[in-house]
């Protein structure tokens, strides 16, 4: 690389900043090889820490357009992948087989909207290029598998009569107890059969290199939830919530109730802010306005997103085609993604956990 300079090829690099994680690409340790050869050819290897596969693009001709303005460049490949690694847990619990972060998916109370959240955001993480998996502890309501487009009365295959496999559904490995019983069950478990139910499905199922599992906990911040805190290996938590003042009230108590267990919190997701007229297109702050904002200003913590009411994403939800599968270039599809990208690049700058992790990178080809 002696007739171009280093140097300015490196500033050229520099130039280019992270969108969610505020630094260049040299503080991101994210440069893994910098090449010219004799014709002024220019290849770059980025690899990022957070699930990006939607800024990829933007990556590569934004930073091959830097490169190729450099004295003597004739050209730039600019080659984006991502590395996903595991973070430390705070609380002395043996990671789960085969994962490498938990991020479970909470609300203070039911009805607004947590489980559609979830499976929305562990699609979007998937778009991104994550390796993701998602489990419903939703005992008494379980929703996750018709959301998915499960058929019912389909089970999971057993190994050494022990292990479950997990279902696949649009990318995503899935486990649920409605895969485990008829929709005819009541659960009607006291707390610790709940918390022992929820343990067994998270640790006998055969979880495959997930970068990501998604745990849709049940709502509320009782004796189940806190258990299942205290015992489940959680990387962070996400709360949902919606702009009314009694479910922020709830989110409130839920973010309490994971700084108590040392869980730190991710972010918000407030859901329902607005609702959208499916004839007219009107908007209208139906629950009020900037609830998940103040939450998120009074607890120091991230509003990850803001989602609308709107009719299709129930619509699709119940079909078994969430949002981010039935009309992936939608405003909501591009939001779920925009608040996976956050979520994986805030648990991106959490410690790691170097103790015999999984090891899995994708490349984007230029």
């Amino acid at each position: 690389m002696s007739e171009i300079s280093r140097q300015a090829l490196e500033a050229a690099i520099r130039d280019y900043r992270d969108p969610y994680l505020g630094k260049d690409l040299y503080q991101l340790n994210a440069v893994k090889s910098l090449e010219a050869d004799k014709n002024g050819r220019v290849t770059l290897l980025v690899e990022l820490p957070y699930p990006s596969e939607g800024i990829a693009g933007g990556l590569r001709q934004i930073v091959a357009n830097a490169l190729e303005g450099v004295e003597g460049v004739s050209g730039a490949d600019v080659h984006v992948g991502q590395k996903i690694h595991a973070c430390k847990i705070e609380k002395d619990i043996s990671p789960v087989p085969g994962v490498k972060n938990i991020i479970a998916v909470a609300s203070g109370k039911g009805g607004v909207g947590k489980s559609t959240t979830a499976v929305n955001l562990a699609l979007a993480l998937h778009a991104e290029g994550a390796r993701v998996g998602i489990l419903d502890a939703d005992i008494y309501g379980p929703s996750i598998g018709m959301m998915l487009g499960v058929p019912e009365g389909k089970r999971p295959d057993v190994r050494e009569n022990k292990y479950f496999v997990p279902m696949q559904a649009h990318g995503l490995q899935a486990n649920s107890m409605a895969f485990v019983t008829t929709d005819k069950t009541p659960m009607a478990w006291r707390g610790p059969m709940v918390s022992g139910a929820v343990m067994q499905l998270l640790q006998q199922t055969l979880w495959d290199e997930l970068d990501y599992l998604i745990v849709d906990m049940p709502p509320g911040t009782g004796d189940i939830q806190l258990t299942l805190a205290q015992k489940v290996p959680v990387t962070g938590a996400v709360i949902v919530t919606t702009p009314q003042d009694i479910a922020l009230l709830d989110g409130k108590k839920g973010i309490e109730l994971f700084r108590k267990v040392d869980i730190p919190v991710l972010g918000v997701i407030e859901n329902m802010s607005v609702h959208i007229c499916s004839n007219c297109g009107h908007e209208e702050p139906l629950f009020g306005e900037g609830g998940g904002e103040r939450i998120a200003e009074d607890y120091d913590t991230t509003l990850l997103g803001q989602l609308p009411l709107h009719m299709t994403i129930r619509e699709q939800t119940d079909s078994g085609m969430p949002s981010v599968i039935a009309e992936p270039d939608s405003e909501v599809a591009r939001r779920y993604r925009d608040i996976a990208r956050r979520v994986g690049a805030e648990l991106s700058t959490r410690e790691r956990n170097l103790g015999g992790t999984i090891s899995s990178v994708s490349v984007t080809e230029h």
